[in-house]
C-alpha cells in the first residue's frame, strides 16, 4: 500500500515539477515522512534527504526537455547557480544538526508565510501589468539570493521554487516561465544536498529497521516517487496543457495551501 501511495504522489510531483518547478520536495517530504514514520523523529531528517534525491532527477529531467529558448532566460546566471550550489551544501549540513521536529515546523510555519506573502503583496497574484513579454526583458535573479535560497530550500526539503518562482514572477516572468526556470535552479540546490545526505552516515537501528537507508536517503521511497514522476515530466514537457496566467498563479497558491496542511498532519499516527 506504500508503494501504491508513493507512485502516486510521484505521479503528483511529476505534474507539480513542469506546472510548478516543484521538483518534489513539498510534495514528497509529507509523503516520506508518513511512510517512514516508523523511524519516529528521525522520519523528518529522511524525508528532505530523500525528497533532495527525488528533486535532483526530476529537476535534472524536466532541464533537459524544457526548450532552449526558454532556458536561455538564466544565461549570465552562473553566479546565482554556484551561491545556490553552496546555500544548498550548507543547508544539508544545517539539517543533520537541527532537531527533526523543528525542521518539520519551520517547513510548515514557511509555507504560511509564503501563502501569505503571495496573497498580500502585488506582483505575484495581481501582476502590475499583464504581459507576455516584457518590452525591456524581465529583470535577472539577483545573484546574492543565492546562499539564502539555497540553504532554506535544502534546510527544509523544498528546493528552492517557493522563493524562485516568485521572485521571477515579480521581476516579468509569465508563471509558465518561472516555473521552467526553477528547475535548473532547483538542481543547482539540490545536486550538493543530496550529496551531503548520500554520503552522510545512516541512523542508528530502531523500530523502522526494516527501511533500509542509504546514508538518510530511503532509495526504496525514491524510487517509487520516480516511477510515477518521470513519465508525467515527458508527457507535459512535449505536450504542456494550455492554463490561463492568473489561473496558473492561483493554482501555485492552492497547491501550497494543500501542502501546508499535509504536512501538519503528517505527525498524527496512523
Amino acid at each position: 500500500m506504500d508503494v501504491a501511495i508513493l507512485i502516486g504522489i510521484g505521479l503528483l510531483t511529476g505534474v507539480t515539477t513542469v506546472l510548478f518547478g516543484f521538483g518534489g520536495g513539498f510534495a514528497a517530504v509529507p509523503v516520506v515522512v508518513w511512510a517512514d514514520a516508523a523511524l519516529g523523529a528521525d522520519a523528518m531528517r529522511v524525508a528532505t534527504a530523500t525528497s533532495a534525491l527525488v528533486m535532483v532527477v526530476n529537476a535534472a529531467f524536466a532541464t533537459a526537455v524544457t526548450p532552449r529558448r526558454v532556458l536561455g532566460a538564466l544565461r549570465g546566471g552562473t553566479g546565482l547557480l554556484l551561491l545556490l550550489a553552496a546555500g544548498g551544501t550548507a543547508g544539508a549540513l544545517a539539517t543533520r544538526l537541527a532537531p527533526a521536529a523543528l525542521v518539520r515546523w519551520l517547513f510548515v510555519a514557511y509555507v504560511a508565510i509564503t501563502i501569505v506573502d503571495l496573497l498580500l503583496r502585488p506582483g505575484f497574484l495581481r501582476p502590475r501589468a499583464h504581459i507576455e513579454e516584457p518590452a525591456d526583458g524581465p529583470r535577472p535573479l539577483p545573484a546574492v539570493l543565492g546562499v539564502p535560497i539555497g540553504a532554506v530550500a535544502a534546510f527544509l526539503g523544498v528546493g528552492g521554487s517557493v522563493m524562485t518562482v516568485p521572485a521571477m514572477r515579480r521581476a516579468g516572468h509569465t508563471m509558465h516561465v518561472a516555473s521552467a526556470l526553477a528547475n535548473p535552479l532547483t538542481l543547482a540546490i539540490a545536486l550538493p544536498a543530496t550529496a551531503v545526505s548520500l554520503g552522510g552516515a545512516a541512523l542508528p537501528a530502531s523500530a523502522g529497521a526494516h527501511i533500509h537507508l542509504v546514508g538518510l536517503v530511503d532509495p526504496g521511497a525514491a524510487a517509487a516517487l520516480l516511477a510515477g514522476a518521470l513519465p508525467v515530466i515527458g508527457v507535459l514537457r512535449r505536450r504542456p496543457p494550455r492554463i490561463p496566467d492568473r489561473v496558473h498563479a492561483w493554482a501555485y497558491v492552492g497547491l501550497l495551501t494543500v501542502v501546508a496542511a499535509a504536512m501538519s498532519l503528517s505527525g498524527v499516527p496512523r
